[in-house]
């Protein structure tokens, strides 16, 4: 793929500054021997071990530098590592809009750690109006439907509906934070979100799940199979030029994964600050599951695999994504 203008100036910007440092001395040399890792997020629930390692300062005790970049989608994160702003996704983006990016920029990243989710784990849901009168995803069928913002969540709410029923089903776009509001004004008879929405709207009286663990169901074939549906990554570009800190990052990061398996109670606090559930409610969010790269089976693969293959159907990937090309190795 050609490289954009704005590419082609920051690697201008990126070599003068990497002249300039060669000029000030060894201090200078120390200090940009230490990169600032910007890793951006959505602020859903299952970016929960990233939001654990920033607050238990465990990328700090590693001796890194990591700043955490708030993102309204999936799509900007990655739109973010294409343009070189960010360098890596936290758990939790979704492996879709990921993938898009790799093909636009084939080898643009690696995939450290996904969070599947199905009817165990939930993440992903349809939420209705709390008295709705829309018992099952089939009668959804000509109504007024939105998704969160992106690819990945319209391409798989309108798969999961036509799985469902309620095939020609239309599905706007709107961003997560506005899912349970608009819920409740009448503005949308149903929604495909992801945690903490459900939980949200629970708490306050306003929404209830129609459905949960929809992509595992209705997309795997299996209520209970794993849904890699976001991943948390590197970009090529970092590892490649911080090896050490990589390792590092990957280390601290699954610090993060421990704590969430071991200790999900004091885990759960830390979605405050992250994502709309603060306080007490944190304790009544349902909690995707984790697993590291070096964790996938072949059984795994597949089912990522299986998810992948369907955005090819659909024409969203101009070509068929090898997940296996695709998972960090150390």
């Amino acid at each position: 793929m050609p490289h954009s203008p704005l590419l082609k100036t920051q690697r201008r910007t990126l070599l003068g500054a990497a002249a300039a440092v060669a000029t000030l001395g060894a201090p200078a040399l120390v200090r940009a021997q230490t990169p600032k890792i910007r890793i951006g997020y959505w602020p859903v629930a299952a970016g929960l071990p990233f939001y654990a390692a920033m607050e238990k300062g465990y990328f700090k005790e590693a001796g890194l530098d990591v700043e955490a970049l708030k993102f309204a989608g999936a799509q900007q994160v990655m739109e973010a590592m294409l343009a070189g702003r960010c360098d890596g996704s936290s758990n939790g983006t979704g492996s879709g809009n990921l993938g898009v990016g790799e093909i636009a920029s084939p080898g643009l990243f690696k995939i450290i750690a996904t969070n599947p989710s199905n009817q165990k784990y939930v993440l992903d849901q349809f939420l209705v109006p709390k008295d709705s009168p829309i018992k099952t995803l089939a009668e959804l069928k000509g109504k007024r439907v939105a998704s969160g913002p992106g690819i990945q969540n319209k391409v798989l709410a309108m798969a999961v509906l036509e799985r469902a029923g309620a095939a020609g089903t239309s599905v706007t776009e709107l961003p997560i934070g506005q899912h349970v509001a608009a819920l409740a004004a009448g503005q949308v008879d149903a929604v495909y979100t992801l945690e903490p929405t459900g939980t949200v709207g629970r708490l306050n009286g306003t929404t209830r799940v129609l459905e949960a663990g929809v992509i595992a169901k209705y997309i795997l074939g299996d209520p209970l199979a794993p849904w890699h549906g976001g991943s948390a990554t590197l970009t090529t570009e970092f590892i490649k030029k911080h090896p050490v800190e990589t390792k590092k990052y990957i280390a601290a990061y699954a610090r993060g994964i421990d704590l969430v398996r071991k200790d999900p109670a004091q885990a759960r606090a830390f979605l405050k600050g992250y994502t709309a559930i603060e306080g007490p409610l944190t304790g009544e969010v349902p909690l995707a599951s984790y697993m590291l790269y070096n964790e996938f089976t072949p059984s795994d693969v597949a089912h990522f695999q299986k998810f992948f293959d369907l955005f090819t159907e659909k024409g969203v990937f101009g070509k068929k994504l090898d997940v296996t090309s695709l998972l960090y190795k150390a």
